[in-house]
């Protein structure tokens, strides 16, 4: 046989895209959309409890995103407690979620674990606002946020693996285009409308 054919000592013959693993080793699962999504909720009530700080929690959520196998998961989920029972009462089967926040001359404040109608009004005069969604319930596929500042500031955070589409008029969106948005991720319209004021988008705090 020509040596220049002969493979080299030790070189595997296997097919491009055959596993590499050791012989009698388990294949990596791949991981389901159901379990990146139950995988992105923990991680959420990780943060609502304030286990993760804004950077950990906005790396983790977006490698949830992208997993490729349930170790990629577990290994985000690793060092964070086993889910509870969920609660019941009226985060659940109680008083739905409120649509209307108004302030005159004083802040609007949202953030942890909130649940956020199909639509939701903010109203600020001459305040400020801060909508924290990264650890929201998204109640509906289709979420409607109307931001109206007048003279304010309001400060709109939305987590990744959420479709943002924004309009309006004064508002300003700073996302990350490359972010990775499932096919089925849930859809996040901001109407933004702002005089002497601005309604701005984002996925990190403001000077992250």
């Amino acid at each position: 046989m020509d040596a220049a054919t002969d493979p080299a000592p030790g070189a595997s013959s296997a097919a491009p895209g055959a596993s590499s693993a050791a012989p009698g080793a388990r294949p990596a699962i791949r991981a389901s959309d159901r379990e990146r999504d139950a995988a992105t909720h923990r991680l959420q009530d990780a943060f609502a409890e304030g286990r993760l700080d804004d950077a950990e929690f906005d790396v983790r959520m977006r490698s949830a995103l992208s997993a490729r196998t349930q170790a990629d998961l577990d290994g985000l989920l690793a060092d964070l407690p086993a889910p509870g029972p969920a609660p019941a009462g009226p985060g659940s089967a109680g008083r739905g979620p409120g649509r209307l926040n108004v302030a005159f001359k004083s802040p609007v404040r949202r953030s942890g674990r909130w649940r956020v109608p199909d639509r939701h009004t903010s109203i600020v005069y001459k305040g400020s606002g801060w909508l924290d969604l990264r650890a929201a319930e998204l109640t509906a596929p289709v979420t409607t946020l109307l931001a109206v500042a007048y003279k304010s500031r309001i400060t709109i955070l939305v987590p990744p693996g959420v479709r943002v589409e924004a309009g309006g008029f004064g508002a300003d969106t700073d996302t990350d285009p490359a972010a990775v948005v499932p096919a089925d991720a849930p859809v996040l319209h901001v109407r933004g409308f702002s005089y002497k004021g601005t309604v701005e988008v984002r996925s990190r705090p403001p000077g992250d």
